[in-house]
């Protein structure tokens, strides 16, 4: 394994930049040269990079640098790390003149989530398009461990090995190897759930809409974070991007759950981009005397209001079962309750086993893979840890020819599916929450 001293990561002042830079510096002690625009935020990126991993000591290890520096700082690595805006023009002309700098023993990667990492590494000469592949960590990445790693049809296999255990190893990653597919595999699977939630909000939206939907997916399903206010977490801009691409560049049976409801490019063209613009789907104000008040875009009236606190009978039995490690009644309930809220509830997390497993044989290579990843990128119960649940009370094959529509049942095989299906490394127990 070869010896990764000296990294470049260029775009270090964006959200994902300055946390990948933290995660070289402290974990895998190099040499960072962190590139941004301006070398000012550059230096305020270097700031929040120890805070993201919580350690100063590693301050030496960050060098500020502006794009007039970038030949010299790549000419200087081991490893570059592309990490710009999520766009083919923006990462095509930042690659080519990587390229034109990159020692012949240097690997050079993308962070895209979802760009074709094939058409990137034609920006390279011939010799050096074996050297450069798709690294796809996950934020925060301190917390969340997953990283995606894409070859292409040039990359050099040995040298891909290497990377893989430098970044299992030394970075601490859970690493997969996905294909080279539009937004990848955890995306693939988390964003369409996300969206579909979005779906229903609008579809429901006389029940309450956002807030109504995130109460009925909360952490009782088995996420540490309902559905939409995950997209508000990573930005509506952000997730518009992944599901217009998913949208636009594949077409499996769950296509029409990529169309993203009006609303939400409304929100963003009124620069409503989610946490990070101070609100998007939800919005906390604070008053003088230091009140917060929490409120909620709502889709019918078009206006904020004050998040509701609802109260679903079977969602606070499930809540009771599971704070006293009654896990087989909680998921008892949830089946055999026939509320509105209840088989909304069950429907989506049945729909997610099988888009997760029938995802990871079209973008994975091993079945472990979709719980792998929607376990350390997302921190969600992954797919076969859910059955592993559900199959505690009852026959899970059986219970989704049952309780899924018949429309997607019949472009799936839900038997050759599911047989696949092995015993998950990870415990249900720890994902579903009394909350």
């Amino acid at each position: 394994m070869r010896e990764i001293k000296t990294v470049t990561v260029v775009g270090a002042n964006g959200t994902m930049g300055t946390n990948v830079s933290a995660i070289f510096a402290s974990f895998g002690n190099a040499k960072v040269y962190m590139i941004s625009r301006d070398i000012e935020k550059s230096k305020k990126a270097a700031e929040k990079a120890c805070k993201s991993v919580r350690a100063d000591s590693i301050r030496k290890n960050l060098i500020p640098a502006d794009y007039s520096m970038l030949a010299q700082c790549v000419s200087e690595s081991d490893l570059v790390f592309e990490s710009t805006a999520e766009n083919l023009s923006i990462k095509l002309d930042i690659t080519k003149k990587i390229a034109e700098s990159l020692p012949a023993n240097a690997i050079a990667c993308t962070g895209t989530s979802g760009l074709s990492i094939t058409s990137l590494s034609e920006c390279f000469p011939e010799e050096l398009r074996k050297h450069y592949f798709g690294v796809h960590f996950f934020n925060p990445p301190y917390n969340m461990i997953l990283c995606e790693i894409t070859p292409t049809k040039y990359t050099d296999m040995e040298l891909f090995e290497e990377a893989k255990k430098y970044l299992k190893t030394t970075l601490f990653r859970t690493v997969v190897e996905v294909k080279d597919s539009p937004a990848f595999l955890a995306n693939r699977i988390g964003f369409q759930f996300i969206n579909e939630a979005f779906q229903y909000a609008e579809k429901y939206k006389d029940n309450g809409g956002i807030d109504y939907i995130d109460a009925i997916l909360g952490p009782f399903t088995g996420r540490a974070m309902a559905p939409l206010t995950t997209a508000d977490f990573v930005g509506l801009d952000v997730h518009k991007a992944i599901v217009d691409n998913l949208y636009e560049n594949t077409n499996d049976y769950a296509h029409e759950t990529f169309v993203l409801p009006e609303f939400v490019p409304k929100l963003i063209d009124d620069g409503k981009l989610g946490r990070k613009a101070g609100g998007g789907i939800y919005k906390t104000e604070v008053y003088e005397s230091g009140l917060k008040r929490r409120t909620v875009y709502d889709i019918e009236t078009g206006l904020f209001r004050d998040q509701m606190k609802y109260v679903f009978p079977f969602a606070e039995k499930i809540k009771a079962y599971l704070k006293n490690g009654e896990y087989e009644n909680a998921f008892s309930r949830l089946i055999n309750n026939k509320s509105l809220e209840a088989t909304i509830c069950l429907e989506f997390l049945l729909k997610y086993i099988i888009y997760s497993l029938s995802t990871t044989e079209e973008v994975g290579y091993k079945i472990s893979s979709a719980d792998d990843v929607m376990a350390t990128g997302f921190n969600w119960c992954p797919p076969m840890a859910m059955i592993q649940a559900f199959s505690t009370v009852t026959d899970v094959t059986q219970l989704i020819k049952e309780r899924v529509d018949k429309s997607i049942l019949e472009k799936i095989d839900v038997d050759s599916l599911l047989a696949k299906v092995k015993p998950s490394k990870y415990d249900y127990r720890l994902y579903f929450k009394s909350r």
